[in-house]
């Protein structure tokens, strides 16, 4: 990978720490906080918005590693430009409203913009068959980064937990790509990995300014845009990178499935997810953001390896790695109708 991205990585860790710390001075000055709700997992006002740290360094540092000729200028593109227009209707959400049905025009759109400079969806190889989509696949890709930029908003709800699983996703995949021969996928990912470390200094529990909107859902539309470019260098690359997300996929799909069969208004706020059910039954939440850290980097991360290792069982690995998941996700109250008995 050359030194040059990991000079510049070392160089977005400090930026963001210290550009979080300007933020949340900013934050406090003019009242931008989280006040507390019924729904919040917090028990005290909170400055909000720390996020733009994070989305301000990692878009300086890409421009660098563009003009420096380590990162492809359509995968700068895929990635600063719908990645700007989410972190803007998330920053706009979170100083005012806005509507569902805007914001996920804008996710929609972001999405598309990304599939379109990457080609879209790369061809799939399952172990057993080499699979192209076509615009099906291109259609599902986008629906996919979607999913993913709105589950990291659904998963930012305790201190230090949707930092802490970009940091382990982007870092695990800075390994990935090096293994896999994507030299851009490395940088990029070591570039993410950083920012949110910086980041994390501030948020680890208990925290002192969140993130908002504005970065949850600008991590997950990287994270995922990032994956598919690293499934176009290698056809299993897809399932590596799902495995390592799996934690945050199978609590938030879990969770919106169940709620979804209820009937539920799955748009709406509420505190029903494992996490939260988990950070009320322990009260901490430093020991579930720990307890998602170890699942990370003892079992998922391992899983990856190993897929790296056999790409023939890396859709099958992938299936082992979410079952135990699911079936803890269920356990821990995953989609569990809240009720006034229930913590």
């Amino acid at each position: 990978m050359g030194w040059a991205p990991i000079v510049i990585a070392a160089s977005v860790l400090v930026a963001s720490a210290v550009l979080t710390g300007l933020v949340r001075r900013f934050a406090l000055a003019h009242g931008v906080l989280d006040l507390p709700n019924d729904r919040s997992s917090h028990s005290k006002a909170t400055p909000r918005g720390g996020g733009i740290a994070m989305v301000l360094t990692i878009t300086v540092a890409m421009l660098v590693l563009a003009f420096l000729g380590i990162v492809q200028w359509r995968l700068l593109l895929a990635l600063a430009g719908g990645g700007l227009a989410v972190a803007a209707v998330g920053f706009i959400d979170d100083r005012f409203t806005v509507r569902p049905g805007v914001r996920l025009a804008v996710h929609t759109a972001a999405a598309a913009w990304a599939v379109a400079w990457l080609g879209g969806l790369p061809v799939l190889d399952t172990g057993h068959h080499v699979i192209h989509l076509g615009w099906p696949g291109a259609a599902l890709a986008t629906l996919g980064i979607v999913w993913t930029l709105n589950l990291f908003n659904f998963m930012d709800g305790i201190d230090g937990i949707a930092a802490s699983e970009a940091m382990f996703v982007a870092g695990a995949g800075t390994v990935l790509g090096v293994t896999g021969g994507s030299g851009e996928v490395s940088a990029v990912s070591l570039i993410i990995a950083c920012a949110c470390a910086g980041f994390l200094l501030w948020n680890w529990p208990p925290a002192k300014i969140f993130m908002g909107d504005v970065g949850s859902g600008y991590l997950g539309y990287v994270l995922a845009v990032l994956s598919l470019r690293a499934s176009a260098r290698d056809p299993v690359a897809l399932w590596m990178w799902l495995i390592l997300g799996a934690a945050f996929f199978v609590d938030a799909t879990l969770t919106l499935v169940r709620r979804s069969l209820r009937g539920e208004r799955v748009h709406e706020a509420h505190r029903s997810h494992a996490y939260q059910w988990l950070a009320r039954r322990w009260q901490s939440h430093r020991r579930v953001t720990l307890v998602f850290l170890a699942l990370n980097l003892l079992w998922l991360l391992p899983c990856a390896l190993a897929a790296s290792r056999r790409p023939d069982l890396a859709l099958r690995l992938l299936l082992v790695a979410c079952g135990p998941l699911v079936l803890l996700g269920a356990l821990a109250g995953a989609g569990r109708r809240e009720t006034a008995t229930h913590p």
